[in-house]
């Protein structure tokens, strides 16, 4: 089984108060939730630090690989499969517009490329367990910023 992480991010409004949060698993039990906010940011931009804040946490506690579990496909097939011809096209989109979130997808890259990592979209909402629990920190960390 192995190492599982959940993530999760969102706004109220956007932009406005926005949180992230993310849940670690080991064969299926819980290890560890965190989560976090800003007062003025986007949806992507939460979605985002979630991943890497749980990709940093692994990095840094010698966890070298997981499967990392997103609502957002935004996120799941920006690291898969979008990245690659950003980074071709100096970090601009296939209609040569700069790439938004740029510094936060070439930390996401750099810490993709130091781990093992399997990437899983997962539908939001539909009462997955852990996504639910992303959900509700994500949820918190709004609360706390509004």
């Amino acid at each position: 089984m192995g190492y599982k992480v959940y993530t999760d991010g969102g706004c109220s409004g956007n932009p406005g108060p926005g949180g992230w949060g993310f849940v670690l698993l080991k064969d299926d039990e819980f290890l560890l939730e965190s989560s976090g906010g800003e007062k003025y940011t986007t949806n992507n931009k939460m979605e985002m630090t979630a991943v890497i804040e749980a990709l940093s946490y692994l990095k840094d506690n010698g966890i070298d690989e997981a499967e990392i579990y997103a609502d957002s496909q935004y996120v799941v097939n920006g690291i898969t499969t979008w990245i690659n011809g950003w980074k071709k096209n100096g970090w601009r989109t296939a209609g040569k517009q700069e790439v938004k979130n740029s510094d936060l997808w070439k930390e996401i890259d750099r810490l993709n490329s130091e781990l093992s990592l399997t990437w899983i979209w997962v539908k939001g909402h539909a009462g997955i367990e852990w996504n639910e629990r992303v959900d509700q920190l994500t949820q918190i960390e709004i609360a706390r910023f509004q």
